[in-house]
């Protein structure tokens, strides 16, 4: 079975909306399955590393671009 890409759009989502839509869609998806995130809460850069800590997801990518950040997780 080939992964796939999930994306997630959780521009404009304020605290801690963007940490239960990841989590949601974690259980959604399979295992070696990434989910690329765009957002631009200020605080959900330590809280999306904390939740991949937690719940023992990969970090591919992550990056800090002028308006939002980029963040690439694998199951």
């Amino acid at each position: 079975m080939s992964s796939k890409v999930h994306k997630l759009n959780l521009l404009g989502k304020k605290c801690p909306i963007p940490v239960l839509k990841i989590s949601k869609k974690i259980k959604e998806i399979n295992n070696g399955d990434t989910v690329e995130i765009k957002t631009d809460d200020p605080k959900a850069d330590n809280d999306i590393v904390e939740l991949c800590k937690n719940i023992n997801i990969k970090i591919l990518n992550k990056k800090k671009l002028e308006y939002y950040l980029y963040i690439k997780i694998k199951k």
